[in-house]
């Protein structure tokens, strides 16, 4: 593997080392911090190949993010004995009756059981481990810590915004971060839920709840708010900072869709409707938070919500921040990561902001060479295969772009990647038929940091994807694959220090074709995990019309073109 932590030299003290762990709800995943630096983080899903980990039951609160753990400790060269603890991302002494918060689970008992056992089963997942170690996180704490520690430093006061389905016995945190400590400001109780409200629409659309959330927020922009004064209505929030959410009829403003059946004007309009109030409440939330803390100039974000970039922009050009930092793995997975460094400060460590969500596998550039051997492929290694890679996509070829660590989160950001010409308006559909997508998905482009201002507005920079920018009226016709139907693009910004690889290939692109923007999706296909390991990379690419797979410095051309080994 690519990292591998040094060991400790004579005199040195001894490195303070945390892994963190979700597992409670979905995504499970696993995360690595030696004395406060994010080391390893991955999620089980990569590992497995079952998208999510797992569904998000009380009969799956027992599986443990075994694979991803143990990657996690031998990348970096730790034993399981010498971890100083390990983080669980839910605190069970915090639970309550699920009726009495008003939820329609009558298993979550079990999920409950499940978690208090969570030490148990953790030393059978990790033998050698002693369950003494392990200590329970507050869901929402977890979530907090990753976005308010993982964070830039902002030079002063965090403010800290978490927002998802539920937690314990709440689906919101407000907070600030103060010399690395949280003070919470407030919490909003269940059953009042935003994350539970916009499952409910996307289960009542056809779609997979805690999954296909995002297939909604591009629906939204297909339709009108029209019921937005009702929501107005049922979405309401307090003056203590919190929400209040009642219970929507959602048949009576459309009829309930059936998984892959068509949708209608109806659902669109719904959508929208329900994706407006989402990103009013959002705002008012956030502007209560600012005033809370006294004014603080940034705001970090976490939880399922967080992902909802339209929401994001939103705040981001209507809140009172300077600036707005989301954690690109903002959903559950994000909170093995905030678990560790939530701990590692209690026990003394101060965390090291992310210097990026590359935190997954990587293979070296002879272990990939032996996989391309062993599978018996043609390859050949270009002087650059950034290079290779641009001439493929000016010719409006398709590249399966592999490249250093993957990434920790639902964003492909250019390492485990599916890339395209933007200037082709026939591109969108053919990337949706490629990876077997609703053809009202959009498609997203990556752009270099310094080309950003001449063709997009909106959020810089942003390296994770996770808000939407307008897309100038100049440029709308010249990059028509990226342009929503609404104007907009969810941009990732390339910056040269930190993607120098994904920089070469741009400028490159640029001075092929004259656009500075390169279609940029996840390398998968629908229902399946972003490919993790060389060999599903090979897979991808011999199931599907890809014209280049790029491998490292390795090229495999379609047809076993461009020379031999």
């Amino acid at each position: 593997m690519i990292y591998r932590l040094g060991g400790e030299g004579e005199g040195t003290d001894p490195a303070m080392r945390v892994l963190g762990i979700n597992a409670i709800f979905h995504d499970p995943a696993a995360a690595l911090v030696v004395d406060g630096q994010v080391v390893a983080a991955a999620e089980e899903e990569r590992f497995s190949r079952r998208k999510h980990g797992k569904r998000p039951v009380p009969f799956s609160a027992w599986e443990l993010p075994e694979l991803s753990a143990a990657w996690c400790l031998s990348s970096a060269g730790v034993d399981v004995d010498s971890l100083d603890a390990v983080a669980y991302s839910f605190d069970p002494g915090l639970c309550r009756d699920a009726a009495d918060l008003g939820l329609a689970d009558p298993w979550d008992w079990l999920r409950v059981d499940y978690a208090r056992r969570a030490p148990q089963f953790l030393a059978a997942a990790l033998p050698g481990l002693d369950p003494e170690k392990v200590r329970f996180v507050p869901h929402h704490v977890a979530h907090a810590a990753s976005a308010g520690l993982a964070a830039p430093p902002a030079g002063d006061d965090t403010a800290v915004l978490v927002l998802d389905g539920r937690g314990e016995v709440a689906s919101h945190l407000a907070g600030v971060y103060r010399d690395g400590e949280l003070s919470p400001l407030y919490s909003q109780e269940l059953p009042h839920s935003l994350g539970l409200l916009y499952e409910d629409l996307t289960r009542h659309l056809g779609f997979l709840h805690s999954s296909d959330e995002y297939k909604v927020m591009a629906l939204a922009s297909y339709g009108r708010p029209k019921h937005l004064g009702l929501l107005r209505e049922l979405v309401r929030v307090t003056d203590a900072g919190g929400f209040h959410v009642d219970r929507i009829d959602w048949a009576s403003l459309a009829k309930a869709a059936e998984p892959g059946a068509e949708l209608t004007e109806d659902h669109a309009d719904l959508a929208a409707s329900v994706q407006a109030r989402l990103e009013e409440v959002v705002l008012d939330l956030a502007r209560w938070l600012y005033d809370a803390s006294g004014g603080a100039s940034t705001l970090a974000m976490a939880g399922g919500v967080a992902l909802n970039c339209v929401a994001n922009a939103r705040l981001a050009a209507d809140g009172p921040y300077r600036d707005v930092w989301v954690q690109p793995a903002a959903g559950d997975s994000g909170t093995a990561l905030g678990a560790a460094l939530h701990v590692a400060g209690a026990l003394g460590d101060r965390a090291t902001p992310m210097s990026g969500a590359d935190l997954g596998r990587g293979w070296s550039v002879e272990e990939l060479e032996a996989e391309l051997r062993r599978a018996a492929l043609p390859y050949f290694r270009p002087d650059s295969i950034a290079a290779e890679a641009a001439r493929v996509l000016a010719d409006n070829g398709i590249v399966a772009w592999y490249q250093g660590r993957s990434e920790y989160g639902p964003r492909a950001l250019g390492h485990r990647s599916l890339l395209a010409h933007p200037g082709d308006p026939a591109t969108t559909a053919r990337m949706n038929d490629v990876k077997g997508r609703e053809q009202f998905r959009p498609i997203a482009p990556m752009v270099r940091a310094e080309r950003f201002a001449d063709i997009f507005d909106g959020v810089f920079p942003s390296r994770y994807m996770l808000f939407v920018h307008r897309v100038k009226p100049e440029w709308r016709d010249r990059i028509p694959a990226v342009t929503h139907v609404d104007g907009t693009a969810r941009v990732q910004t390339v910056h040269t220090d930190t993607e120098p690889l994904v920089a070469e290939l741009l400028a490159e692109f640029e001075r092929l074709t004259g656009l500075p923007v390169v279609v940029n999706t996840s390398l998968n296909t629908a229902g399946r995990p972003m490919v993790d390991t060389p060999r599903e990379a090979m897979e991808l690419f011999g199931s599907a019309p890809v014209e280049l797979l790029a491998l490292g410095p390795f090229a495999v051309r379609r047809g076993a073109l461009g020379g031999g080994r």
